[in-house]
């Protein structure tokens, strides 16, 4: 039997992603080279907490639906506030901010459609691929300068870019998942 400390960790350390994307946002606004070292350095250690919320809920067996609901929307907490506070620096295109909300918004919609009829639409790689390059890409950007000769802001704003098409891919998964499981609760 899970102890109460096992019970709400997960769920606290989620939530600490939230926590930490105002101080991320301010680290941003702050600007210069401590300011962006700062932003890379505690969204780092937010990622990192992307993996071990999910652990610890595993090892001890303390997955909870709120868990399922609040970890994904974290990390589109996490990534969407730290990609708007990049837009009026420069530091990324607009076009790739507006499919990658365009789709989690979509991609909401249709989890709450599917939670209303019923059905359980599970994460598809792509989708698992897109938050993982999403959660490497932005740090290199953040760090805005290059570190023994790798330029990590350019190699971070390709990625991003590639987040974005496995993005619309895992969009399109969810849409053709979704209506699939409409069709075979219709047939039977």
């Amino acid at each position: 039997m899970a102890t109460v400390f096992q019970e709400k960790l997960p769920s606290v350390i989620t939530l600490s992603r939230i926590a930490a994307t105002p101080f991320i946002s301010f680290a941003i606004y702050w600007g210069g080279h401590w300011g962006e070292m700062a932003a890379a350095t505690l969204f780092i250690i937010a990622a990192i907490t992307d993996y071990y919320d999910g652990y610890f809920a595993r090892i001890w067996k303390v997955e909870t639906n709120f868990g399922k609901l609040m970890d994904p929307v974290a990390d589109k907490i996490l990534v969407a506030v730290t990609l708007i506070m990049l837009l009026p620096i420069r530091k990324i295109d607009p076009t790739m901010v507006s499919l990658l909300l365009a789709r989690d918004l979509v991609i909401g919609g249709i989890r709450a459609a599917a939670a209303a009829d019923h059905l359980v639409i599970a994460a598809k790689p792509f989708g698992k691929w897109k938050t993982g390059i999403q959660l490497s890409a932005i740090p290199m950007i953040l760090i805005n300068r290059p570190i023994f000769t790798i330029d990590f802001p350019i190699i971070g704003y390709y990625l991003l870019w590639v987040s974005v098409i496995l993005s619309l891919i895992s969009g399109f998964q969810y849409c053709v998942q979704y209506r699939e499981a409409l069709v075979t609760r219709k047939n039977n």
